[in-house]
């Protein structure tokens, strides 16, 4: 761990084990509870909220069926979970969606004993490129190289079909280093240098994710598609971060590249104000990680920066809206080709935590071109993202307070109740935390047709061995805080190749305890 002193933490953690007494060893079940929950009843949707045919999703790679066959693995999903849809890992160059197990971590009594080695030409489209619809286009698609000439889709249709689950094609906003001209449609940070990122307002990055969907939606028989991009703009990525506890580096914020400058002018933003009130930005981050404490405070001084240029806000706001006008123009096109096919998005976890990414990101105006809506939920990793975002926080907008208070104060502003700073590693977010956002996410969209189908955390892998992990009571508990909190579907996530066939089986437990299933 970086960012917080390893023997303080475990001292602390242990205080707080011996605090909470033998409850501490126990699944979190009953610590803690909604506000209107009665503690020791069970707490089940009403009836009039109940989903009349709800999605139970589950994220997979094709490496699964390949591993385990794809009638075993079907029979597994349906028995065990109550699975009804499949969201299949389509298209990313990241480890997250597709693969096997990540190094290091336990393999699940299931599927391929090895781990998948991502070092060697990974990532790219796993369903068949159809190159005439990307014409138009300079950024091409490549196949994933990784599972031969497997398409991931023609894998599993069919048979699913005949069960009658539904096939979503799982997209993400991740590329890789190697993809032929990448340089040409990758963002381009304060000091003009290139980012491993692709920039939204460059029109061939636009144009390719358009195609891409387009030729999901026209050569398969697919029931829905699903997006995802998980990352910030310029100004959020310079003062906070749920990924680094020391924060990122502030000159290496995106995108300042030529078509998010014409941008910018279009708006009437002042190109060179920006670029100006990003460097003093960057200089006070740099400041402050490195132990000055300014002599006006933390909070006074990063307001008299954004008072002083107000385009570093409207800068941040240009970027969103493009990842926005993304969502909108594949949603549109989709419809335009088959309405019946449900568009949706994957929308990142730091909306749970980012007082700054969730201004940004108005479920409400979303709603306008969404079907339903992933709402990452994740609990067990949730703690460990908690901690870090605190961290990364506490010597930029936080830095006036003890790292203690800024967590009260953090739970306040996004309406959380959680653990202390030391605990959440170890004992991860609650189902009162799946609760909270569930609910908070069905009201934002309440007066539209969309649904949330909230992302359920299990067995999810990227979290250190000695963290939070999922047990089937907590995932029974969590299961259960998505309907009551009236999540009309859920997505069990990570990836199916990670998760143990117990967790998965309390998914169903849960289901068929509150009559879902």
């Amino acid at each position: 761990m970086t960012g917080i002193d390893r023997r303080k933490f475990l001292a602390g953690a242990g205080s707080a084990v011996a605090a909470l007494g033998t409850s501490f060893a126990q699944p979190l079940s009953g610590l803690h509870v909604a506000p209107d929950a009665i503690p020791g009843e069970a707490q089940t949707p009403a009836a009039s909220s109940m989903p009349l045919k709800p999605v139970i999703g589950i994220q997979i790679d094709a490496i699964s069926f390949l591993d385990e066959g794809t009638e075993k693995v079907l029979d597994i999903l349906q028995e065990k979970a109550g699975v009804n849809a499949l969201f299949m890992g389509a298209f990313s160059y990241g480890t997250g969606i597709t693969g096997r197990q990540i190094q290091g971590h336990p393999f699940p009594d299931h599927g391929g004993q090895e781990y998948q080695d991502f070092s060697k030409g990974h990532g790219g489209d796993y369903a068949t490129p159809h190159l005439q619809y990307y014409k138009d286009t300079a950024l091409k698609p490549v196949k994933a190289p990784d599972y031969g000439n497997v398409d991931c889709l023609d894998l599993v249709i069919p048979a699913a079909k005949k069960r009658g689950m539904k096939v979503f094609a799982w997209s993400e906003d991740v590329f890789g280093p190697n993809i032929p001209n990448i340089e040409k449609f990758q963002e381009r940070d304060l000091e003009g240098r290139n980012a491993h990122t692709v920039c939204f307002n460059n029109p061939d990055t636009h144009k390719f994710w358009l195609a891409l969907q387009e030729d999901f939606v026209r050569s398969y028989d697919i029931d829905g598609i699903m997006w995802g991009s998980e990352r910030y703009g310029a100004f959020a990525n310079a003062v906070e971060s749920v990924h680094a506890r020391n924060g990122n580096d502030p000159t290496k914020v995106t995108c300042f590249c030529e078509f998010c400058q014409a941008k910018a002018k279009s708006r009437g933003i002042d190109v060179a104000r920006a670029f100006e009130g990003f460097h003093e930005l960057a200089k006070w981050v740099k400041a402050c990680r490195g132990g000055e404490r300014p002599n006006d405070g933390y909070y006074v001084t990063l307001w008299r920066i954004l008072f002083r240029y107000p385009e570093l806000l409207a800068w941040e706001t240009l970027w969103n809206d493009s990842v926005h006008e993304t969502y909108e123009a594949i949603y549109k096109q989709t419809k335009s080709i088959r309405p019946e096919v449900q568009v949706g998005w994957h929308v990142w976890h730091a909306l749970s935590f980012s007082p700054w990414f969730r201004a940004q990101t108005d479920l409400t105006k979303l709603s306008a071109y969404s079907d339903y809506m992933k709402i990452t939920v994740y609990n067990n990793l949730g703690g460990t993202r908690m901690e870090t975002y605190i961290t990364s926080t506490s010597k930029t907008i936080y830095g006036d307070m003890p790292i203690d208070e800024a967590l009260e104060l953090e739970y306040r502003l996004v309406n959380l109740r959680e653990r202390g700073y030391v605990e959440l590693p170890y004992t991860g977010l609650s189902a009162d935390y799946v609760y909270r956002e569930t609910k908070r996410a069905v009201d934002d969209v309440k007066d539209s047709k969309t649904e949330i189908w909230p992302g359920l955390d299990v067995d999810i892998a990227n979290v250190d061995l000695q963290f939070s992990r999922s047990s089937p009571p907590v995932v029974n508990e969590c299961t259960k805080a998505c309907f009551r909190g009236g999540g009309k579907g859920l997505v069990i996530s990570r990836k199916y190749s990670e998760m143990r066939l117990a967790n998965l089986a309390a998914v169903g437990d849960a289901l068929r305890e509150i009559k879902i299933i």
